[in-house]
Order: structure tokens, then sequence, then C-alpha cells
């Protein structure tokens, strides 16, 4: 015999009324509605029992049965769910997007100029940040009483680390990742294609140009007849493709006791378009970084025939590169994670 629908209803009243949590209206709901066992449903589907002439109206009464009991759950849980928020909470008010982590804008520069140079088939390299006299000077052609040695003004280990398989120690943190292109012509012959980029240390002042600690990237070609002219084209190559723009370039001479000749690379200004403004101090130019062709004194230190190949060397600070590209003129504003101008940054 099929239950009565007024006793029905008046079950669901009674249950309804004695509701006070949203647990309980979930319960009434799966009594009442739930697809398996609901009372409403089980009616439903005993329609096909019922006499022909009796079907449509006992189903449209079930039917409208169903739609009240949806209706005034709906209603209730609507209001059940503004009772069960903490006192004070407006859930009226808009949802709040959370702020996403985005990498620091020196990490930015660097990886954008690793992609760069990986598309022109540069190998990427990295080593330790501990170094020995030998890889971070000797053999850059920079023997005890070079006076480029006072240039790199160093911070030596107060205790050696032990002795690698040469008998070598690392004492001091690396100047630069140039002591990097020693390692590899080292360990591999000719040709070489690669950068190093990596933090290097040098008793600066921590000041708007300088600090003790930056990001340098060094670039190194090796193999017969590369010249000065195959530099110049790639460090234009280079600078066309981190500035998203055709740019000026010209090289000047200069002095590093590594390579010989010896050059460093300016760019035309952004800020002023070459006509002189307090960003490039009136000159219409900007340097970002040193380079040249690499010493044959280099070549000797790692077993390369000088006579048989040439290359080039370049290094680059990223700190000095995200500084144009930014349009930053103060280099600590990087270091002092400051999130009002990092975000300002973000892409």
């Amino acid at each position: 015999m099929l239950p009565d629908l007024p006793a029905l209803r008046s079950e669901f009243d009674a249950a309804l009324a004695g509701a006070r949590t949203t647990a309980d209206l979930k319960a009434i709901r799966d009594r009442f509605l739930g697809r398996k066992a609901g009372l409403l449903t089980a009616l439903l589907k005993a329609l096909g029992t019922v006499a022909p002439d009796e079907r449509r109206a006992r189903g449209a009464a079930v039917n409208a049965l169903k739609t009240d009991i949806e209706a005034r759950l709906a209603e209730r849980e609507s209001a059940a769910i503004v009772e069960d928020v903490a006192p004070g909470v407006d859930i009226t008010l808009p949802g709040r997007v959370p702020a996403f982590g985005r990498r620091h804008p020196l990490t930015q520069v660097r990886e954008r100029i690793e992609d760069i140079f990986a598309g022109m088939g540069y190998q990427i390299i990295e080593g330790p940040e501990l170094e020995d006299d030998w890889h971070n000077f000797e053999a850059l052609n920079m023997p005890g009483d070079h006076p480029a040695r006072d240039m790199q003004d160093t911070l030596y280990l107060a205790t050696p680390m032990p002795a690698d398989e040469q008998g070598r120690r690392a004492s001091l943190l690396r100047t630069h990742t140039s002591g990097m292109q020693i390692r590899y012509m080292e360990a591999f012959p000719p040709p070489v294609r690669l950068i190093a980029p990596g933090r290097v240390y040098r008793r600066d002042n921590f000041d708007a140009t300088h600090t003790p600690m930056f990001t340098q990237v060094e670039g190194l070609v090796v193999d017969e007849g590369i010249s000065l002219g195959d530099l110049k084209g790639t460090l234009q190559a280079f600078a066309n493709a981190f500035f998203e723009a055709s740019v000026k370039t010209r090289l000047r001479p200069s002095f590093f006791p590594y390579t010989e000749p010896s050059a460093e690379l300016d760019v035309e200004c952004q800020g002023c378009g070459g006509r002189g403004c307090g960003l490039c101090k009136q000159t219409g130019w900007i340097e970002v970084l040193g380079c040249g062709m690499v010493h044959p004194a280099v070549f000797e230190a790692v077993g390369y025939d000088a006579g048989k190949y040439t290359g080039f060397a370049f290094g680059v600070g990223i700190e000095r590169l995200a500084l144009r590209l930014y349009g930053v003129d103060d280099i600590r504003m990087f270091y002092e994670n400051d999130l009002r101008f990092l975000e300002q940054l973000a892409p």
C-alpha cells in the first residue's frame, strides 16, 4: 500500500521544524529526496503499480509535494549557511583574488639572457662559488703580482678548503664566473660555446651602483677562425634580442688581462634615444659589458693550441642589464625586497 501523501507532508513539516544545522537539513533531504532510498523517489517509482485511472492524479500530487519539499529545503539551507558563518562575516562581499608569487626581477633577467644564448646554441654551465687562486686568477693571466688583482678586491677565506686532486685549495669567494671557462677548457677540447651565470663577490660598498654580491654571466666561444667580427655580431644580436628592439651598439677599447684586444660594449641609451640624458650622463651611450679576444696565455694555461684556435669572451652583470631594462637608477632596490617596488616589475 502506498504511503498517504498528507501524512508524508506532515512528517516532512515536523522534521523541517526540528532541523537546527546544515547536517540536519542534509539528513532530511536524503530521507525524502534521496536518489536511491528517498520516500518521494520511491513514490515516483511506484506509480507504475497504480491503476491507470488514478495514475495521472497520483503522479501530479506526488510531483507537487516533491516540488514543495525541494523549495522549502532550499530556503532553509540558504538561511542555515548564513547562520553557520562566523559573526561579523559578510558573505555578500565580493571574493578577494589571492596574490600570486613571481620570480624575482633579477631571476627573470637571468632567464632571459639564458634563453637568448641557448637559442644561439650556447651551453649553460655552473660552478663553485668558492674558488682557488689558479682558476680565479693565475690561469686567467693574472699572476700574484699582477695589478689587475687589485681591480677585483677579493674576499679571501680565513681557512682554505681541503685540496682537490690537483692539490689546489679553494681560498676565496670568486670575483667573476670567468673561472668557469678555465674549468671547462681543462676538461673539454674545442670547439667551445658556453655561458656561465652565477653569483660573484667583491669587496665593494653597498651603494647605488655597487654591491658586494652580484650576478654575472660569463660567455666563451673557442674554435678555428673566430674573429673580433664574430664577437661584435654576437653581442649586437644579443642586444637586439634582450631589449626587444634594434639598438645601436659600439665597442670601445679597454683592458682585461685575459683578453687581447679588450673592449667594452655600449648600447644606445634607451631613455633618450642617444640624445643625452641623466641616465647616460649626457653621452647618449650606456656601458653594459666587457669583452675581448681570448689571450693566448689563457690557452696556454689550459693546454689549447693558441696557433690553431682563437676565441672571444665576454662578461656582463645581470644587475647592470636589469637597471637598463627597467629604467632603475639604484641597484639596492633589487635587494631590499620592497614588494611595492618588485610588484611594479612583475610581467
